[in-house]
């Protein structure tokens, strides 16, 4: 698959800024964004950063939650939406990897690359960047890390705009912001 120039990919580590940049970025690019949620809130402590992630969105936002279905809403967002926030690919790909195994991870990646090659809106993808720190001790860890880089792999190379955060700090690795 060739870039597209309306994907624009934001990489970081945990609490890096990646998803204040990415918002921001939207925020400047669009009138109607459109948030996709990959989250699910299973407890407490969930409820509470969704609700913040809620509070720093202003009134022009819409939200769709898609854990596992990203590419569904990828490919035909609601009517009106002239952009898409997906927060975050990290996220979706846990929920694929926990609730369908990994025998469904690849079959799961190509319909979200290919959705997004059709999207009919730009969108900003936010995604971890896993591959920096320990090794995880568990085989599940490990694979989760390898399927997560290659995730990131893959959609960098269809995006037109690649951004890796740290410390609030945006940093183009392609393309341009």
């Amino acid at each position: 698959m060739n870039a597209k120039p309306g994907i624009t990919l934001v990489l970081g580590g945990a609490r890096s800024g990646k998803s204040s940049l990415a918002q921001r970025l939207a925020e400047q690019r669009w009138k109607a964004p459109l948030y996709l949620a990959t989250a699910e809130i299973l407890d407490a402590e969930m409820r509470e950063r969704v609700r913040l992630h809620q509070a720093k969105r202003g009134g022009q936002w819409a939200c769709v939650e898609a854990p596992l279905d990203a590419a569904g809403v990828l490919e035909r967002p609601p009517a009106g939406r002239d952009g898409i926030l997906v927060d975050c690919l990290t996220l979706w790909l846990s929920n694929v990897l926990l609730k369908e195994g990994s025998g469904s991870v690849a079959s799961r990646k190509e319909q979200l690359l290919q959705a997004l090659a059709r999207c009919p809106v730009e969108v900003i993808l936010v995604s971890n960047e896993v591959g920096m720190g320990v090794v995880p001790d568990s085989a599940l860890g490990r694979e989760f890390r390898d399927l997560q880089g290659w995730l990131n792999q893959d959609v960098a190379t269809i995006a037109g705009t690649v951004v890796f955060v740290a410390a609030g700090l945006p940093l183009v690795l392609k393309g341009a912001l």
